[in-house]
């Protein structure tokens, strides 16, 4: 008898709970430790830029840079000797024309003068050389010569000499008006005092406007600059300059209550305004 075939059911399937993959745990330390290494560096970072500017704000401001200006050398008695030296001349006047057979030794008249013109006009004293018939310079170079009388001013006791011929590297002075002149203010007498030198004598102004009676001429002189710079016979005519070497004044005498006729600390300089005036330059 045929066996009737059994129908093969198949085994129920328990059903499958189907989801999606979890994501992968192993992935995600690695983005963990990533994030720490970014986060410490900008931190210290920030900290940085923070402290930078708390810095620079609370900095006071840097000091402003001292630039030291060029300091002008201050001048002294041996520059102004220096700058005036070449236009001093040593001045003589003589009694005699060259002419007399005998000579007075010793009658000469000797004094001071400056160039104040190159072509060889010289300032002194008219007490240097009046009555003289024969006058004659000795330039800062040795070289001497016959000079002329071509002006005179008596009540200034000045006197304007023209040297017959003169050094070709002849400098004349430079004057400085007295407008602006001050008691106290440091000058130099430079000169042939007992016809030594040139010498240079260093002091200040003691006074303006002084007057004084010319031992030799027994004149009044009025305006002078009164200064303490030592100055003796043979200096009259001589330059009387500031520091910077400008010519103020021309020494004309000396006070003097005894009959030594030596310095005691008050000398006269005519202004160099009268001075020039007698030369016939142009005033200041």
């Amino acid at each position: 008898m045929p066996v009737a075939a059994t129908p093969v059911v198949p085994a129920p399937v328990a059903p499958t709970q189907v989801a999606s993959a979890p994501k992968s745990a192993a992935a995600k330390p690695p983005i963990k430790r990533a994030r720490r290494r970014w986060a410490i560096p900008a931190v210290l970072v920030a900290m940085f830029v923070a402290g930078a500017a708390l810095l620079l704000f609370f900095s006071p401001p840097p000091a402003p840079q001292m630039v030291e200006e060029p300091q002008q050398k201050e001048m002294t008695a041996a520059d102004a000797y220096e700058k005036i030296r070449g236009s001093v001349v040593m001045v003589r006047g003589s009694p005699y024309d060259g002419t007399e057979e005998v000579e007075t030794k010793g009658s000469d008249s000797t004094g001071t003068g400056v160039v104040i013109v190159d072509s060889g006009i010289i300032l002194t004293n008219l007490h240097v050389v009046d009555g003289a018939k024969r006058i004659r310079v000795i330039f800062a170079d040795g070289m001497e010569a016959a000079a002329d009388l071509i002006g005179a001013r008596p009540e200034h006791d000045l006197a304007v000499l023209k040297a017959q011929s003169i050094p070709d590297d002849l400098e004349p002075a430079t004057m400085r008006s007295t407008a602006s002149l001050r008691p106290g203010e440091p000058v130099v007498a430079v000169g042939f005092p007992f016809g030594i030198g040139p010498s240079a004598s260093a002091g200040v102004i003691s006074g303006l406007g002084r007057e004084y009676r010319s031992a030799e001429g027994k004149r009044i002189l009025t305006n002078l600059i009164q200064f303490d710079a030592a100055v003796n016979p043979g200096n009259s005519g001589g330059p009387l300059v500031t520091n910077e070497g400008e010519v103020i004044g021309i020494v004309t005498g000396l006070l003097n209550p005894t009959e030594q006729r030596v310095f005691v600390g008050i000398g006269f300089a005519v202004p160099i305004e009268n001075a020039a005036a007698a030369a016939g330059l142009p005033p200041f």
